[in-house]
């Protein structure tokens, strides 16, 4: 037969024959191992338990096989309910699973750096709080002097405009009122320190160290709650109070009542089955309990040998 313009093709020579059978060779032992090759592996990983369609890897809560598992090698939205892609999914072999979901750390706990600026405090706050403290320390010097002694030194503005800027959080003008008159409370003479509801004041530097130490614990949880007052602890928080325990008296910055958050995880803004609105209303309550002999929940303040000790009413 002629083929190509009617010329006909001159015999091979047998250096080309000789060439043309090494090839022919050559590729058929290609062919027959890459046949051999996808073989091996459908038995294996149909031994496994086998992965049917990339449809049930997307699906898998833990997607891995034998050791082995996937992911998708590019972000992309999530498949719509009834399964229908628009695009195929293309996946990669990874060494380790891919997390279903990241972390949700406190945000509350990460402010942003800034610099400290006193604010101005507003006067009549600062009239309330000292009225409510006059009453609180004429009954402490007339009932329980040893207490009375633990009070801290007035606090300075400086120093609370500095924990405001190292927290991100703005002190209440009741509490900031507070801390200019005492800066928390100290053991004196292995006599405990004052405090409410049986815990002590802390300081301006414990509100802060306490803050950061919560902080840290927080964020080895797994996912933050919807409700910042829901969970045991959040970096809106500003903790003034501590029992030796691991449990806080806390007042929220957001909604300035007070809360108590204990170490068993779990937070209440009942402290001792009272709501108390803001860090003045604790005041308030505490001397009028003095004078009267009366409680705040069930805790009832009494002294004994000279101090202030809270017991829980029955």
């Amino acid at each position: 037969m002629i083929f190509g313009g009617g010329r006909k093709r001159e015999p091979l020579d047998d250096a080309t024959r000789r060439r043309l059978t090494r090839w022919g060779i050559a590729g058929l032992a290609l062919c027959l191992l890459a046949v051999g090759s996808q073989a091996l592996e459908s038995v294996t990983f149909s031994k496994d338990g086998g992965v049917e369609t990339t449809e049930e890897i997307w699906h898998q809560d833990e997607p891995c096989i034998a050791g082995v598992c996937w992911a998708p090698e590019i972000e992309q939205a999530p498949a719509p309910d009834d399964g229908d892609y628009s695009e195929p999914v293309k996946y990669v072999e990874t060494q380790e699973p891919v997390p279903a979901s990241q972390p949700s750390l406190d945000a509350d706990c990460r402010p942003e750096s800034r610099n400290p600026r006193v604010r101005k405090l507003d006067a009549k706050a600062t009239r309330a709080v000292n009225r409510q403290w006059q009453r609180i320390e004429a009954w402490l010097k007339a009932h329980a002097p040893r207490s009375y002694r633990t009070l801290g030194k007035p606090g300075k503005a400086e120093s609370i405009a500095a924990a405001e800027a190292q927290t991100g959080l703005r002190f209440p003008d009741d509490l900031r009122a507070s801390l200019l008159r005492h800066d928390g409370a100290a053991v004196v003479d292995d006599t405990w320190a004052f405090g409410f509801l049986g815990n002590w004041s802390l300081s301006l530097q414990g509100i802060r160290d306490t803050w950061r130490g919560l902080c840290e614990i927080d964020d080895e949880d797994e996912e933050e709650p919807a409700d910042p007052r829901s969970d045991w602890w959040d970096g809106r928080m500003l903790p003034f109070g501590a029992d030796g325990m691991g449990n806080h008296l806390v007042i929220d910055s957001v909604k300035h009542d007070v809360g108590e958050t204990d170490h068993e995880g779990s937070m209440s803004f009942t402290p001792g089955g009272a709501h108390i609105r803001s860090y003045y209303a604790l005041l308030k309550a505490t001397a009028d309990a003095m004078e009267n002999g009366g409680s705040i929940g069930y805790w009832k303040p009494r002294t004994v040998a000279g101090e202030l000790d809270w017991d829980v009413r029955d």
